[in-house]
């Protein structure tokens, strides 16, 4: 089998999956187009940032698996993946503490003005008294929107800074909040109105789009921190440049809706809005503080990443088992039928043919083989009950040894 690697990753990774029974073929210039013609000869793919279309996958005739090198996966066509019934992983949590020192790292930058005190003094100037003029963030409450894996961990430094936190996410429960030792916002109005910092940790989707927007800023007290290292379209733009512009919002950004590709200049008029003189609001002026989409770009983050990377591919060549897998859906049978059996060649597929023959589709199988290889037992979910004539036939087989029908718990 070939495990093509589409985009750069860790030496130390590239190492470790060479020693496995899979020919690597590390080619991190691959670009979409390049992609679609050297993916037909795979068996798992890893790629980063490198797209996989519907037409790349169309072209795979030999491909198993996809490994996301990260969090998100948007840029895979997970659905035309589904179809032909390739799996898809990714590495979830494993660059949250690089996001999370980020985003403190931002905070206090934006609090104590450094990036303008640097420049200062780079340029001859001593302006201890302009640069003085820091608020403070002790005490202060910092709201978190989305409390996944980086906002926990934004979370858990913040409160060593001595700030209160409070999060909100559809699937926070005030239960779950207490829990992490963290205040519970019921909307994200709630949350925005209490908050003097909020940080903003979601992936991007139809419900998230511009989920920042013109209520939400005004619901900020005048001077707040807004911080983005997650996806540039979680905030609508053109409010954002008016928060800043007439509340003094001050903002951190990693993430921007027109990020350059393979360039070196990037141009944004937010940042026009860097000092009191440009906006005329003097000291109280919003600002506009940025990182080239940085946050994850850690050596201990892309090393962890890596990690997991060949975690998730040794799993699946040597156990048959995917770690993270994102487009296999949760069981929806509502019957087990459990049949113990000798393990002779035929009886499993005996078995399958009488169930094909009264039309139930089977959604799950386990097997297991009993030491010494004489007899197995197989657990075959199905969402339809096999009615007692087609039990009758299986049980008539010679070498199936007893039959069992359970009704599985209803768990949605």
């Amino acid at each position: 089998m070939r495990l093509l690697i589409a985009d750069k990753l860790h030496p130390r990774a590239v190492e470790e999956l060479s020693a496995l029974p899979v020919e690597v073929i590390y080619e991190p210039e691959l670009t979409k187009e390049s992609l679609e013609q050297r993916i037909a000869s795979a068996g798992v793919l890893v790629v980063r940032s490198t797209p996989v279309t519907a037409t790349a996958l169309d072209n795979a005739k030999t491909l198993h698996l996809i490994v996301r090198a990260g969090a998100e996966y948007q840029t895979i066509d997970v659905r035309a993946a589904s179809r032909r019934g390739i799996y898809v992983a990714n590495c979830p949590g494993k660059n949250a503490a690089a996001v999370a020192e980020l985003v403190m790292g931002l905070l206090v930058a934006i609090d104590r003005r450094i990036v303008d005190s640097v420049t200062s003094l780079r340029e001859g100037q001593w302006r201890r008294a302009e640069y003085s003029k820091a608020e403070g963030l002790y005490g202060k409450t910092i709201g978190i929107v989305g409390m996944g894996a980086v906002g926990r961990e934004v979370a858990h430094r913040a409160k060593a800074f001595g700030l209160t936190v409070i999060g909100y996410s559809r699937s926070l429960s005030a239960v779950r909040a207490a829990e992490l030792g963290i205040l519970h916002a019921n909307s994200l109005d709630e949350l925005a109105s209490k908050s003097h910092v909020v940080s903003l940790h979601l992936p991007i989707n139809e419900r998230t789009r511009h989920i920042v927007g013109k209520r939400f800023l005004a619901a900020l007290p005048p001077r707040a921190i807004l911080i983005n290292a997650a996806r540039a379209d979680l905030i609508d733009q053109a409010a954002l440049r008016e928060a800043v512009t007439t509340r003094g919002l001050r903002v951190g950004l990693d993430v921007y809706p027109d990020e350059p590709r393979g360039k070196d200049e990037y141009k944004n008029d937010l940042f026009d809005l860097a000092t009191g003189e440009n906006t005329g609001a003097g000291e109280n002026a919003g600002f506009v503080y940025g990182t080239p989409h940085i946050a994850a770009a850690t050596d201990q983050a892309q090393l962890a990443v890596a990690t997991e990377t060949v975690r998730i591919i040794r799993s699946f060549l040597l156990e048959g088992h995917v770690p993270n897998v994102v487009n296999v859906t949760t069981s929806i049978a509502n019957f087990q039928v459990v049949i113990r059996m000798q393990d002779k060649i035929g009886t499993f597929a005996n078995v399958l043919s009488v169930l094909k023959r009264h039309g139930i589709n089977v959604e799950e199988v386990t097997n297991s083989v009993f030491e010494g290889g004489g007899a197995s037992c197989a657990k075959l979910r199905m969402v339809s009950r096999p009615s007692e004539t087609c039990l009758q036939e299986i049980r008539a087989f010679d070498e199936v040894l007893h039959v069992d029908v359970v009704t599985l718990p209803n768990l949605a």
